[in-house]
């Protein structure tokens, strides 16, 4: 199980404020999420995405933010970094987007019918942020959380996820995968349904590397080490994928949780 207590507590943050000088390179080669993931969210809810009230936290460059917007929901987006904030509304400007974070929201009490949060929530503190969650959720709304890992049964990802972990001590999909419902709520206060959706993407071998290079792990272990083992990745991956395109197969792993419908 992996919970923020389990890195040490300077290298965590240091690790989550990390985005913030690469989010332009965020943006633009982080994979999306695919359509099933927002069926599934509709389904586990009880409600449609279009028209709900909605709070996207962590939301980073608005990858998520995004198709949230694009199936109809009132969609607010919350986001501490400041330059994670400034590429959203380069990409977003019709979006709005509050600056705050998951332990403490900018939002009243019971406004919100979801509150969403995409490849972020293992940076919050879950002792104030599921007590917030609960704050401004209205009765019967929901929290879902969701996270792009890779497929590990896959052969190439398996042996690339080794090869990082060798290097930097880290499965960055593994530590993903592993966010289950008490690490998401050690208190027990929410029950998470937990659905995993599988779905892949076929990109330049440019943009597979940038996309790697835009994880923590990399961007807090300096550029001459991360450049290093990126030149090696390339050399690896081109002999998996001779015509220069890879396919990335992920599990995005969700977990939701409905409130209950009287206050």
């Amino acid at each position: 199980m992996t919970t923020p207590s389990a890195h040490p507590p300077a290298d965590h943050a240091a690790r989550a404020h990390s985005f913030n000088a690469a989010a332009a390179q965020y943006a633009a080669n982080r994979p999306s999420y695919p359509p099933a993931l927002f069926d599934a969210i509709e389904e586990l809810s009880g409600r449609p995405l279009a028209g709900s009230r909605i709070a996207d936290i962590g939301a980073g460059t608005g990858i998520a933010t995004a198709r949230l917007h694009e199936r109809g929901a009132d969609v607010i987006a919350v986001e501490p970094g400041e330059g994670m904030a400034a590429e959203f509304r380069r990409g977003l400007p019709g979006v709005p987007l509050v600056r705050g974070n998951g332990n403490a929201l900018p939002l009243a009490d019971h406004c919100l019918d979801l509150l969403t949060c995409a490849q972020a929530w293992h940076w919050t503190d879950p002792a104030r942020s599921v007590p917030e969650a609960l704050r401004v959720l209205r009765p019967g709304g929901a929290l879902a959380l969701w996270w792009n890992a890779e497929a590990l049964d896959v052969p190439w990802t398996a042996e690339a996820a080794e090869r990082t972990r060798r290097q930097f001590g880290l499965n960055v999909s593994a530590e993903k995968r592993n966010v289950d419902a008490r690490a998401a709520d050690p208190s027990g206060r929410l029950a998470f349904t937990r659905r995993t959706i599988r779905w892949s993407r076929r990109v330049p071998l440019d943009t597979h590397l940038a996309n790697i290079a835009s994880h923590s792990v990399f961007l807090t272990h300096g550029e001459e080490r991360g450049a290093a083992f990126l030149a090696e990745e390339r050399e690896h991956l081109r002999a998996a994928f001779p015509d220069g395109i890879v396919e990335e197969t992920y599990d995005v792993i969700l977990l939701l949780a409905r409130t209950p419908s009287t206050a």
